[in-house]
């Protein structure tokens, strides 16, 4: 069974956004958490961080190799092994918050907070659950080879979201 359960989608008001996912990954917090938090841990499943400033109000700047996005913003929260928040254009709020499940699990209430519309939430959710498959395979030391990467799983995932997980 895999880790990443389908996310869900909430429409606060016209544009804006919640996007929702908690993966459960077999893996320590003490793990997961370089892995959302260092340039070498977020290469391996999400994006290059060519900044990555890890302090409450650092700069951050992202790029997605599998997209070419590129952009800029802060660390908007930082607790220590427990909470990392990116806020940045195009991807809005990305909040990771990491509780541990006894000694060797990890759950990850993931939000993302962002403005577009309805197909634009759904292209997100897809995107997000892909890449929470990639972090579930990085911790198991397979990191992602961006130059292979395809649309093929993301056009699965974002069909099954349209499908039967429609943003409300």
């Amino acid at each position: 069974m895999s880790p990443v359960s389908h996310g869900t989608g909430e429409r606060r008001d016209g544009d804006h956004w919640l996007l929702h996912i908690a993966p459960h990954v077999a893996h320590a917090y003490e793990t997961v958490w370089p892995a959302l938090t260092t340039p070498e841990g977020l290469q391996g499943w999400l994006a290059e961080a060519d900044t990555l400033e890890r302090h409450l109000g650092g700069a951050v700047t992202l790029q997605w190799a599998n997209s070419g996005t590129r952009v800029s913003g802060h660390v908007t929260a930082w607790d220590v092994e427990r909470v990392v928040e990116y806020t940045v254009p195009v991807h809005g709020r990305m909040r990771f918050h990491l509780e541990p499940l006894g000694t060797d699990s990890t759950l990850i209430r993931f939000t993302n907070e962002l403005h577009g519309n309805e197909s634009y939430a759904l292209d997100c959710l897809a995107g997000w659950h892909e890449h929470f498959l990639l972090l579930e395979d990085y911790l198991e030391g397979r990191p992602a080879y961006w130059p292979a990467w395809t649309k093929t799983r993301w056009t699965t995932l974002r069909t099954e979201y349209a499908t039967h997980l429609q943003p409300h």
